[in-house]
């Protein structure tokens, strides 16, 4: 079930590179960047790893978060209770749901390409990345980076 357009921003998550041990969070109106460094996919380590992520973001970018159908979300409503995030699910073969998602990761293999051993990049390297990206003028965003998207969020 896709979330209805509200007032509300949403993320669109994804996990993926190496095994899914990288979640993306990116908000679709800003296309600002969140990359989370996963110890493993299992729910138990990847709901703390972002209800953590989600208490440090900017309240501009929180809402609800859309994510695909793994397991590493079975336990989606504890993420809703700890953040008060509302969390949906992407329908089966249907990518065009998560575009931004999809997008956003594309340009994020330019810097971790395929077949990238993730366990040599610390978190610290992840958000450095994210900032490279955020600061990144984008056509969609009228060559605007999603940084100043961000900042231009009322």
């Amino acid at each position: 079930m896709m979330p209805q357009p509200t007032a509300r921003p949403f993320t669109r998550t994804d996990g993926i590179l190496g095994r899914r041990k990288v979640a993306t969070l990116v908000d679709r109106k800003t296309r600002f960047l969140t990359v989370v460094k996963l110890a493993s996919r299992h729910t138990d380590v990847v709901i703390p790893a972002l209800a953590e992520t989600y208490t440090r973001m900017d309240t501009r970018l929180r809402g609800t978060l859309t994510w695909d159908r793994g397991m590493e979300l079975a336990a989606h409503k504890r993420l809703s209770a700890d953040t008060g995030v509302d969390v949906f699910f992407a329908a089966p073969r249907s990518p065009w749901q998560r575009g931004t998602n999809e997008n956003t990761n594309k340009l994020l293999r330019q810097y971790l390409p395929k077949g990238t051993n993730l366990s040599t990049f610390s978190q610290g390297d992840l958000d450095a990345i994210a900032a490279k990206l955020n600061n990144r003028p984008r056509k969609c965003l009228g060559f605007r980076t999603p940084a100043e998207s961000v900042a231009l969020t009322g």
